[in-house]
C-alpha cells in the first residue's frame, strides 16, 4: 500500500473521515473484478434499510437534508449554513439522527427558525413530502424529532430502569412494550430445538388492531423496493461466483430475500461458512443484533472483500490450532467444545462497505451468529487489514499514546509492537473468542437480553487477552516475543479505563456494548489486583495514568474473569450478567472523565473515524464487461449525496 496516499480528508464534530486503499485489486481476474463490482452494488442498495431500521423518521430527515444541501439558494457561507452541513454530515455518518456509538440523539447547532428558512429556500420538488403534505406540514412533522431533546432521545435503551422497547427510538418495534415482545418470541415456534431459527431476525414487530404481527423484510414485504435491488445485483453475481459453494450460497441468499424464510437463511449461512475456496467473499444480510436491546432484530449490513494471502498465514496458524486453545482455556470443562469444528480464519482486504458497516466499520468479523451453526459447522473469522492499516497510518502523528501512556518505555513499546498486538488481538477475538465455548442445553442467545452483546464481546476479548501472553503465541511464530503482548495489555487497560472516555459526553454513562465490555474487563481486573498493585493508578502533574506492573498476574485475572463470563453465558445466568455489567461497565468516574476530556481536547483530535468507499467503474465492449477500474473519491459529502441519488429506493415512512 502506498504511504503517500492521503488517508484523512476532513474532520468535523467528533469524527474524522478516512479513505482506504484496496491493494491487489488490479491483480484479480476479470471474473473476480466483475464479481466485486456486482457485490459492491448490492452492498450499497441496502443503505435505506439501515437508516429506516435506526428510526422511522430517518429517511424523511436524510432526504430533507440532501434536498437542502443540493438546492438551498440562500447564503451558503454563513456560520449557520456551515453548522447545518456539520449536522447533515453527522446524520450521514451515523445512518440517522442518533450517535452511532452512544446512541443518544445529537442536536442541531442551528435554530428551528433557521431550519424553516432553509426549507423555504430549497427546491420543494426535492423534499420528501407525504401525500397531501406541503412544506409547512413537513416542517411541523420534523421539528419535534430534530429539536426536542425528549422526542426519540435514544436509539437503543439498555437501562433496566426503562422499557427496553418502548423507550428505544429504533424502528424494530411499534406499539409494543418489552414484555409483549419477549412473550411473543418466547412462544414462537422455532423448529428443531437443537437447531432453532433466529426468530424475529428479519422483521418488524407491530401491534395492529390489538394483535401482534410481524412485518417481514423480504421481496413483497417490508423493505421490498430495496431488497429487490439487492437481489438484482446478487443474481448478476451468481454466474461469476468464485467457487461452486459460493454460487450455491448466493442462490440460497436470494431465496431467503425472496421468501423471508429464516430456515433458508440458516441454510445459506452453512453454505457460506463451508466455502473456504472462494478468494472473493461477501457478508450480506440482516446480521448483528446490537441495535436491538433484546438482541433479536438484525441490522442490515454488507462487507465485500477478498483474501490477503500473505497476512492470512497468521490467521491460518491460529485457526489450525483452535482445538489446542479450546482445550487449554481456563473455563469450566462443561462449557468447552469437545470438538471444535470448521473454524476458519483469514485476513481480508475490504473492497466495499455497506449498511451497518459504513461509514464506521468493524476491524474484524466472526460469523454466523447462530450458536448451533457455530457448534456443528464452524465459523468464519476475518481481520480487515486495509482498514486497520488506514487507522494506523492516520494515527501515527496523533499524540494520543504520548499523552496517555505513563512512561517512555510504554510509549516505545506501543509504537514498536502495538500494530501487531492489535491485529493479533483481533485475530484471536474473532477467530477463537466468539467461536469458543458452548451453551448448555435449553439456553438461548436471548437469555441475557440487554446484556447479551456486552457479555459476548467481553468473552471474546478475554479469550484474546488470556492467550496474548501465552508462550504458545511465540512458539507458533505469531509474535517475536511477549513484548507484543505487553503492548496489547498496556493499550487495553489504557483504553478501557482512560482513553475511551474521550468518546463520552460529560455527565453521560457508557452505553455502547463494545465500550461497556472494555471498561468491564479493565475495571474488574484493576479492582481484583489492586491489593497486589497488578495495575497501579498513578497521579502525576495533574494527570492520571494506569500502569501494568505484573503482566503474568494480569493474565491470570483475565483468565478468572473469562471463566465467570463463560459460565454466565453458558448457563444463561441473567442476574449474574446484569450484576457484572451494572457494577463495572456502566458508571463513569466524573472527575477522571473531566480530566481526560480536557487532555484530549488539547490534541485537537476526533474520537471516531469512518470511511469514504472506493468507486468501481466497469469498462464495456459490446455490452460485455472487459475490465473494472477503481477510483478513490476524496469528498465525503459528495459521496453521500451521490448515494442518496443512486441508492435511495424506500418510501419516506415505512
Amino acid at each position: 500500500m502506498s504511504e503517500i496516499f492521503q488517508y484523512q480528508t476532513e474532520q468535523f464534530a467528533d469524527i474524522k473521515i478516512l479513505r482506504y486503499q484496496v491493494p491487489g485489486f488490479g491483480e484479480l481476474s476479470l471474473s473476480q473484478k466483475e464479481l466485486i463490482y456486482y457485490l459492491a452494488e448490492a452492498a450499497r442498495c441496502g443503505r435505506d434499510i439501515l437508516f429506516d431500521q435506526n428510526n422511522k423518521n430517518n429517511l424523511s430527515i436524510r432526504r430533507t437534508l440532501e434536498a437542502i444541501a443540493r438546492s438551498y439558494d440562500g447564503d451558503r457561507e454563513s456560520d449557520e449554513f456551515k453548522s447545518f452541513l456539520v449536522y447533515a454530515k453527522r446524520v450521514w455518518f451515523s445512518n440517522g439522527i442518533h450517535h452511532h456509538y452512544s446512541m443518544d440523539k445529537f442536536m442541531p447547532e442551528f435554530s428551528e427558525e433557521y431550519f424553516g428558512e432553509l426549507l423555504s429556500n430549497t427546491n420543494y420538488e426535492l423534499l420528501p413530502l407525504l401525500e397531501g403534505e406541503d412544506v409547512v406540514g413537513l416542517l411541523t412533522r420534523l421539528v419535534p424529532v430534530l429539536f426536542d431533546e425528549d422526542v426519540d432521545a435514544k436509539r437503543v435503551v439498555l437501562s433496566p430502569e426503562l422499557d427496553l422497547i418502548k423507550d428505544s427510538a429504533n424502528n424494530y418495534y411499534e406499539g409494543v412494550c418489552e414484555k409483549e415482545a419477549e412473550d411473543f418470541y418466547a412462544k414462537m415456534e422455532k423448529g428443531d430445538p437443537e437447531r432453532p431459527i433466529s426468530a424475529g431476525l428479519n422483521s418488524k414487530l407491530v401491534k395492529e388492531n390489538g394483535e401482534l404481527i410481524e412485518k417481514t423484510w423480504k421481496v413483497g414485504g417490508m423493505y421490498s423496493e430495496a431488497i429487490e435491488k439487492i437481489v438484482f445485483w446478487l443474481e448478476k453475481a451468481i454466474p461469476v461466483a468464485d467457487s461452486e459453494l459460493q454460487r450455491e450460497s448466493l442462490v440460497k441468499l436470494v431465496e431467503f430475500y425472496k421468501t423471508g424464510d429464516l430456515k433458508a437463511f440458516d441454510e445459506y449461512s452453512i453454505l457460506w461458512v463451508k466455502d473456504l475456496d472462494a478468494h472473493v467473499d461477501v457478508v450480506n444480510g440482516f446480521i448483528e443484533v446490537y441495535g436491538d436491546a433484546l438482541a433479536i432484530k438484525g441490522s442490515w449490513e454488507s462487507i465485500v472483500n477478498f483474501k490477503d494471502i500473505e497476512a492470512t498465514k497468521r490467521a491460518v496458524i491460529i485457526s489450525d490450532n483452535a482445538q489446542w486453545f479450546e482445550n487449554h482455556s481456563p473455563v469450566d470443562e462443561r462449557f468447552k467444545k469437545k470438538e471444535v469444528k470448521g473454524v476458519s480464519a483469514k485476513v481480508i482486504i475490504v473492497a466495499m462497505l455497506g449498511g451497518d458497516c459504513h461509514p464506521a466499520t468493524p476491524i474484524g468479523v466472526n460469523l454466523p451468529n447462530a450458536e448451533w451453526i457455530r457448534k456443528e459447522h464452524g465459523s468464519k473469522s476475518v481481520t480487515i487489514d486495509n482498514i486497520t492499516h488506514a487507522y494506523h497510518q492516520s494515527s501515527l502523528k496523533s499524540g494520543m499514546i504520548d499523552e496517555f501512556a505513563y512512561s517512555k518505555e510504554e510509549v516505545a513499546r506501543a509504537k514498536e509492537h502495538g500494530y501487531l498486538g492489535g491485529n493479533l488481538h483481533t485475530d484471536l477475538h474473532e477467530c477463537l473468542g466468539h467461536g469458543s465455548g458452548q451453551l448448555l442445553p435449553g439456553v438461548g442467545m436471548d437469555a441475557l437480553k440487554n446484556y447479551h452483546s456486552t457479555l459476548e464481546e467481553a468473552r471474546a476479548d478475554l479469550f484474546a487477552l488470556y492467550y496474548m501472553m501465552d508462550p504458545k503465541m511465540v512458539d507458533l511464530g505469531l509474535m517475536p516475543g511477549l513484548e507484543v503482548a505487553k503492548a496489547e495489555y498496556d493499550g487495553y487497560i489504557r483504553n478501557g479505563l482512560i482513553t475511551q472516555l474521550t468518546r463520552i459526553e460529560l455527565g453521560k454513562e457508557i452505553e455502547e456494548s463494545h465500550m461497556r465490555n472494555r471498561q468491564l474487563i479493565a475495571k474488574w481486573v484493576f479492582e481484583k489486583g489492586e491489593a497486589d498493585k497488578v495495575i497501579e493508578k498513578i497521579h502525576e502533574a495533574g494527570k492520571t495514568y494506569y500502569v501494568v506492573n505484573d503482566y503474568q498476574k494480569l493474565r491470570t485475572l483475565f483468565g478468572d474473569l473469562l471463566k465467570e463470563v463463560q459460565r454466565i453465558k453458558s448457563e444463561g445466568d441473567f442476574k449474574a450478567g446484569k450484576r457484572l455489567v451494572e457494577d463495572y461497565a456502566v458508571k463513569v468516574d466524573s472527575e477522571l472523565h473531566k480530566e481526560v476530556k480536557a487532555r484530549f481536547e488539547k490534541l485537537n483530535l476526533a474520537a471516531y473515524a469512518g470511511f469514504i468507499n472506493p468507486d468501481y467503474h466497469p469498462v464495456y465492449e459490446d455490452d460485455k464487461i472487459v475490465d473494472v477500474k477503481i477510483s478513490y473519491p476524496m469528498d465525503f459529502m459528495e459521496q453521500m449525496l451521490q448515494y442518496g441519488e443512486r441508492y435511495s429506493f424506500l418510501p419516506n415512512i415505512n
